[in-house]
């Protein structure tokens, strides 16, 4: 049977899956990422050790295939950590910058008080905020010592963890990313599909840097066999959140999918119009196919499961998987709320300077409490961004399709159901990333014929409905509300 191999690169583990022609995944394997704290609000990956996950999963897969089985990669990835390498050593320069990161909120700070945050909005649909990579970039060669000098000579290379992992993987032979990543740089016009010079220009960035950019489904190259063992060809390419979107089968304008790992991420299909937000959120390629953009709102949350990984580090939890169990014990009259603005606030506030908080604690307040009270942040903002969306559409939105590591708990589904007052459908696979991915090898590769046949693969495993009145809801809410603004 062919198959694709799919690799997930994502901000705390690597995982690579072999997806057959079903659609199934028959084999997996993960591995953690180390993430480096430098600064307050500084966060950094090391690209080498990227690389080594990377390749360590994929060989580990591909243990169980039958060559040639395999007949291609498809690659997802976190989406704005920015490296810089040098082309002829195919070296980092510096560690990457995740998109977490919030070092070049002074660079923000400059571009707004030019009169640069409106153009930037227009072209690329996104805010003037650090989570990008642009501003990342710029501080890259302004701070990396000879960083500019080889840009100017055409010896550096900028690129999201995609383009460093193509690079290095085809032996330096492919520079190039996919309309999806290049639309998460704030450097990319999403309307014309070209790297905008003007923002290059205010940012001090030259074009000689950056990657070409493909569709989401298109030959990315060839790996090298002392890689990955083989040489396969990469045949799709998307950030993580449009690959989910695509492995959640979000393939209508109007249709709904919310992604909760260390952050959450929530898109809506547009189709063919780039949306323009008035409330904040972002406007996004979803995937490009055949030189044809489809669209998507997106509402980004900073910290979502990230939030159970700091309550475990504190002792509140003695693993991420116990919080399900442990919520479920809280006291259902606790009204504590946790905010948390560990890295600052995403859409729809993108507060950079906001901490996180714990309010409304009583002297009955445990670890059930605080635990529910982390599950609960994530519904608070997953509402925030579902009216955002209501109120840019003028569509309220009737169901939404979850997945990722928090989804597989009941408890935080179903409080997700209770708190935003919508149909809630959990995937058959939490694994809906890798498997985008691999849809999007596949539609290349032509195991897959076009965009309805990944309708067909797709599957609920459970629905979940509010069990709790809309005024409890609303009161709620309320309560949440209150508790931002004095955090804000």
């Amino acid at each position: 049977m062919q198959a694709i191999l799919s690799i997930d690169q994502g901000t705390t583990s690597t995982r690579s899956l072999l997806v057959n022609e079903a659609g199934e995944i028959v084999a997996s394997h993960s591995q953690s990422l180390a993430q480096y704290f430098p600064q307050d609000g500084w966060v950094e990956h090391d690209g080498e050790e990227i690389l080594n996950a990377v390749i360590a999963c994929a060989r580990r897969v591909l243990e169980h295939a039958e060559a040639p089985g395999v007949i291609g990669i498809g690659l997802t990835n976190q989406r704005e950590t920015t490296l810089i390498w040098n082309r002829r050593t195919g070296k980092p320069l510096h560690r990457a910058i995740v998109w977490q990161d919030r070092r070049t909120q002074l660079i923000c700070d400059r571009l707004r008080a030019d009169g640069r945050e409106l153009p930037i909005q227009d072209k690329t649909g996104l805010v003037l905020d650090p989570y990008f990579s642009g501003a990342k970039l710029s501080w890259l060669l302004d701070n990396v010592e000879g960083a500019r000098a080889l840009a100017c000579e055409g010896e550096l290379a900028f690129g999201t963890v995609d383009s460093w992992l193509i690079y290095a993987l085809t032996g330096g032979s492919c520079h190039v990313t996919d309309a999806t990543n290049a639309s998460r740089t704030m450097l990319y016009d999403i309307r014309t599909g070209r790297w905008d010079p003007e923002i290059l220009a205010w940012l001090g960035i030259p074009e000689s840097v950056l990657p070409e950019v493909l569709d989401s489904a298109a030959d990315f190259g060839i790996t090298t066999k002392p890689m990955l063992g083989a040489e396969l060809r990469i045949l799709g390419v998307a950030g993580d959140q449009q690959a989910a979107m695509i492995g959640q089968a979000c393939l209508k304008p109007g249709m709904v999918k919310s992604t909760y790992g260390t952050g959450c991420f929530m898109l809506m299909n547009t189709g063919e119009e780039a949306p323009r937000s008035r409330h904040k959120l972002l406007g996004t390629i979803a995937y490009r196919l055949g030189g044809k953009a489809t669209y998507a709102l997106e509402g980004s949350i900073f910290v979502a499961g990230a939030t159970l990984d700091w309550l475990r580090d504190v002792g509140v939890l003695n693993s991420i998987e116990e919080a399900g169990a442990l919520a479920a014990r809280a006291s259902p009259n606790s009204r504590a709320i946790l905010v948390p603005g560990f890295t600052g606030l995403g859409a729809p506030y993108w507060n950079a300077d906001a901490r996180g908080a714990i309010l409304g604690m009583t002297r009955d307040t445990g670890k059930a409490e605080i635990a529910g009270a982390a599950l609960d942040a994530a519904a608070f903002q997953t509402r925030d961004l579902l009216e955002a969306m209501a109120a840019d559409t003028g569509v309220p939105v009737k169901q939404l399709r979850v997945d990722g590591g928090m989804a597989k708990s009941d408890e935080f589904v179903q409080r997700l159901a209770n708190l935003t007052g919508v149909e809630v459908l959990r995937a058959a696979t939490t694994e809906t990333t890798g498997l985008g991915a691999a849809y999007l090898a596949g539609l290349k590769a032509g195991l897959l014929k076009d965009l309805t046949a990944i309708e067909k693969l797709w599957r609920a495993e459970a629905s979940f409905y509010p069990r709790i009145t809309t005024v409890e809801r609303d009161a709620r809410y309320e309560a949440w509300k209150r508790a931002l603004r004095r955090v804000l």
